[in-house]
């Protein structure tokens, strides 16, 4: 029998949508996360589906990251549709508890869309620098696993 530690570690399996294509692999979410708590940080992230959809309708262009765990799954089938129609690249990752805490948020995310520029205003040029340079990254890194797929 395991300690109290080692049942702690591992982490139970989450429940994914049959949708949940393309979904990202433990590299790409990793990064995913990590580019979703820096445009977080510069007010580069729209969150939910309602902002989301606003956005995409609006004509903003970015990355769409869809948690795959979402129950009942009639909350976001209509998200990715909309995301081909504008063409903004998505990608599911596992957990929206996940995709919460790096949009730096307590309550569980369903969707959020990174946009390439902020909202309002201008960035400072190291803070714009790092952001591009995940931004990159991760594109070409979704781009892949879509193509991969079809």
């Amino acid at each position: 029998m395991g300690s109290d530690t080692e049942s702690e570690k591992k982490k139970t399996p989450v429940a994914l949508a049959p949708i949940a294509k393309p979904l990202a692999g433990k590299k790409l979410c990793k990064r995913t996360l990590k580019l979703v708590r820096r445009a977080s940080e510069a007010k580069c992230l729209k969150r939910g589906v309602k902002e989301v959809v606003k956005s995409i309708r609006r004509g903003q262009k970015g990355l769409c990251i869809i948690a795959g765990n979402i129950s009942p799954i009639d909350v976001i089938t209509h998200v990715p549709i909309l995301c081909e129609e504008a063409n903004i690249p998505y990608v599911y990752v596992p957990s929206k508890e996940d995709l919460a805490t790096a949009g730096i948020t307590k309550r569980p995310t369903c969707c959020v869309l990174v946009l390439t520029k902020p909202a309002k205003g201008e960035l400072e040029e190291d803070v714009k620098e790092k952001l591009k340079t995940d931004y990159d990254q991760v594109m070409s890194e979704v781009a892949e696993v879509t193509s991969s797929m079809f």
